[in-house]
């Protein structure tokens, strides 16, 4: 398998951070927020979550940079807070200090060539569905010449088997580029199954994905897309890339996100990983106007507009409803 070192390292290091995001969602009322600049909330499991992957994929690779959505400096401030990101991370008996700890978060701080090689990471994406006690994602990929090559989704409350309520343990899901896309349960050994995307072709019969709060997108605007496409069935509402994982596994056949504001632009980390899993799944993701993804422009997605992640068998629909609600 090409990239099998890379994969295993990263299975390793999300695994281990959904952990310990599942250990500090045990007592969500107690967790305390920092409110970032742009408003959004950030949480210890956050910082702690960066850490340990920030710490895993240096300790492999030290020459590949990382680009993470956390730092040290929106931490520093606040020491109480500071100690028990400390605690989390020494739990799985590790004795880091305050500075390790500290240093582990910025690995992801590069700003590198983003037409080379880099990883990109999300610690926890949808820190709202996380603090809800609903879905979140520990969302990993890496990135080559501003395509995604390898993507890593630890989703710990989207269970691998939801039909058969056999598993509370969450899932795994990953994708290497041209080796498919496998999914098992989160924290065992057992081997991954593969997943493929629906087969649905008829818009009437599809569901479609959306984020759970209007306020991260148009849902307007995605009702009036779906209208156009004859959909009747209740969008699913979700945080996180999580969305991504519905596609991939056939649950749902279509994700839009028009972001709210004009202006705004998507960040890297939210959609490296769940795109290439969908890709590899069967599916296919572009922006709005039917151009691929380009992850070599920085840490936002400065050449697209809207993102679209479907089955395949609609997405050329998709793009034709999107023209027509204009």
């Amino acid at each position: 398998m090409a990239y099998h070192d890379e994969l295993k390292v990263a299975l390793s290091a999300v695994g281990n951070a959904a952990a310990l995001c599942r250990n500090v969602g045990t007592a969500l009322s107690d967790i305390p927020l920092i409110q970032k600049e742009d408003r959004s909330p950030v949480t210890l499991a956050d910082f702690g979550s960066q850490a340990l992957i920030g710490m895993e994929l240096h300790n492999a690779f030290p020459d590949v940079p990382v680009v993470g959505e956390e730092a040290s400096e929106n931490l520093k401030n606040h020491p109480a807070l500071s100690q028990k990101v400390v605690d989390l991370v020494n739990r799985g008996n590790r004795k880091l200090t305050l500075s390790q700890v500290l240093e582990a978060i910025d690995i992801g701080a590069c700003e590198p060539d983003y037409t080379t090689r880099f990883w990109t990471l999300d610690p926890i994406d949808g820190t709202k569905g996380f603090l809800r006690g609903n879905q979140y994602a520990v969302a990993l990929a890496l990135i080559e010449n501003g395509s995604v090559v390898l993507g890593v989704l630890g989703c710990p409350n989207f269970p691998a088997h939801p039909q058969s309520n056999a598993s509370d343990k969450g899932c795994l899901l990953y994708a290497v580029q041209g080796e498919g896309a496998w999914m098992k349960d989160l924290g065992d050994d057992i081997d991954a199954s593969p997943i493929s995307v629906d087969n649905i072709k008829d818009g009437r019969t599809a569901r479609f994905c959306e984020s759970f709060e209007s306020a991260h997108a148009s849902h307007d605007v995605h009702q009036k897309i779906s209208s156009v496409l004859g959909i009747t069935n209740p969008p699913l509402r979700l945080d996180s890339q999580v969305k991504y994982a519905a596609i991939a596994r056939g649950d749902a056949s279509i994700y839009f996100r028009l972001p709210r504001q004009k202006d705004y632009l998507e960040k890297i980390w939210d959609h490296a990983a769940g795109a290439i899993i969908v890709e590899e799944a069967g599916g296919m993701v572009t922006d709005f106007s039917g151009e691929p993804i380009d992850f070599s422009a920085g840490k936002r997605l400065r050449n697209n507009r809207g993102i679209i992640a479907t089955n395949g068998h609609l997405h050329r629909k998709v793009l034709d409803a999107i023209s027509h609600v204009g």
